[in-house]
């Protein structure tokens, strides 16, 4: 039995914590944040203060691989966040042009359960707190890594926290997500820096929360990503009859700043007729707003040896990016899962762990982050370019991206297509595979020989700043 230490109690450090344990370890999971977890979720959602986590509070969604991990992995959290509303969702809505609505093999795996952050984070606690043998200690904050060597390389034994305990471990899991400070602690213990790739995602979200007035969801008429011009608008179920409304811009559009105001974030999405029916329910929070959101991956290998051993970076304590496309929660817990397996196999060994531990992130989640990247990219530079006037930049040649329009336009005419589109907005296959299949390119290109249909309605760049121009100017 290892004694393993987890820096962070979020939905990826307690499942973490919660794997590791049911494997017989030594588990402490250690977070800066005092409060306890609150009793019923509607307490969580008013009022439990989750500092450390910045976008506690905003649109969150559980995809069908996270939902896989939940129900294969820890099915009692799965049941419990059904007991307490989570929302069972199947992503595969097909759009009403599609006339062919004959089921298929395989569609229960488009099956979710969903959750607003404080809901999810209030039954996995509430679960973690009940697991037998694991320990959590909340507002503790650790201020140093405690350092060795083993064959070598610097090793981390532990950590010490900030009144100077110190605790002792096997492994320390790194699930401090997007604040880790992991870097920063081992350079200042003397390791090599460790590769790491940022850069500001390029989007700035405005997002509310509502309740249903009649128990009743809004009906779904668009794809729950939808882009229009040079906003998108991103609508997502939730529990207990709630959802939530974002409307995601580029974060140099200056004009588009004024979303910041209620009437006027209203009166856009009022503008959306594919949209604007979910703005019928009882309004549970104002216009929230996040900007500054990193795209930043982290390689703890470096030039074929170990920045360290005895260290697991996980899901957005490794990599983390653009959250328009809902993946964070889901990679993380798919993250975690696959950390439970390497530790079973490789643990003994610090070097043969540190280096199994990358070449499993790098093979199943690292290839998830340079999708979200590039069609990121992507997306921006069709954003500014359409602000501009232009025409959008062509995607290279022969890359997925060049098909990633007539995917859009397929999806709305073709049942199979829409699956494998689904497929990879859900988590369950790379879009970039799917592209690499010569019959699926042949029949994207059949679809759309005559010109992709219509998009979707909404105001053009020309209305968009006329709505906007009665707006309070912003301070």
């Amino acid at each position: 039995m290892a004694r393993i230490v987890v820096l962070g109690a979020g939905v990826c450090g307690l499942a973490a914590g919660m794997l590791l344990r049911r494997d017989g370890h030594d588990v402490t999971v250690l977070e800066r944040d005092p409060a306890p977890v609150p009793d019923s979720v509607e307490e969580a959602w008013e009022g439990w203060s989750r500092d450390g986590v910045t976008q506690f509070r905003l649109p969150h969604f559980v995809l069908s691989r996270g939902r896989l991990v939940l129900e294969q992995e820890l099915p009692d959290v799965y049941n419990a966040l059904d007991a307490a509303g989570g929302r069972r969702f199947n992503m595969l809505v097909l759009p009403p042009p599609i006339t062919d609505r004959t089921p298929r093999e395989g569609d229960e795996q488009f099956w979710t359960i969903t959750a607003r952050r404080p809901v999810l984070e209030q039954v996995i606690g509430r679960a973690a707190e009940g697991e037998p043998g694991l320990e959590i200690r909340r507002g503790v904050a650790v201020r140093e890594l405690v350092m060795g060597a083993y064959d070598g390389t610097p090793h981390i034994g532990g950590v010490r926290t900030g009144s100077g305990e110190e605790l002792r471990a096997d492994l320390v899991v790194d699930a401090m997500g997007r604040r880790s400070q992991l870097p920063r602690w081992l350079e200042a213990a003397g390791t090599r820096p460790v590769h790491e790739e940022a850069e500001d995602s390029g989007f700035i979200y405005y997002g509310r929360h509502f309740r249903a007035r009649n128990g009743a969801l809004p009906e779904l008429r668009a794809p729950a990503v939808t882009r229009i011009g040079t906003f998108s608008v991103l609508t997502l179920v939730a529990d207990n009859d709630t959802w939530s409304v974002t409307v995601v811009t580029s974060s140099g559009d200056q004009p588009l700043k004024q979303l910041r105001h209620e009437a006027t974030w209203t009166e856009l999405v009022s503008a959306c007729p594919l949209h604007a029916h979910w703005l019928d329910g009882e309004a549970l929070t104002g216009v929230q707003a996040m900007g500054g959101v990193l795209d930043r991956y982290r390689r703890f290998w470096v030039d074929g040896e170990p920045v360290a051993t005895g260290i697991a970076p996980v899901a957005d304590a490794w990599a983390c990016s653009n959250p328009t496309l809902g993946r964070g929660i889901s990679l993380g817990l798919w993250h975690v899962s696959l950390l439970r397996d390497v530790v079973r196999e490789h643990l003994e060994d610090p070097r043969g762990f540190a280096e199994a531990w990358g070449a499993a992130t790098e093979a199943e989640i690292a290839p998830w982050y340079r999708e979200t990247v590039d069609e990121d990219r992507a997306r921006v530079a069709e954003i500014e370019a359409l602000r501009n006037g232009l025409a959008p930049p062509p995607a290279p040649s022969g890359s997925w991206l060049a098909l990633l329009p007539a995917v859009f336009g397929a999806c709305a005419l073709d049942p199979d297509v829409f699956r494998a589109f689904v497929a990879s907005r859900g988590g369950l296959r790379l879009l970039g595979e799917t592209c690499a299949d010569e019959s699926f390119v042949e029949r994207i290109r059949e679809l759309t020989r005559d010109g992709a249909p219509p998009p979707l309605p909404g105001p053009d760049r020309a209305q968009l700043l006329a709505l906007l121009g009665g707006a309070p100017a912003v301070v």
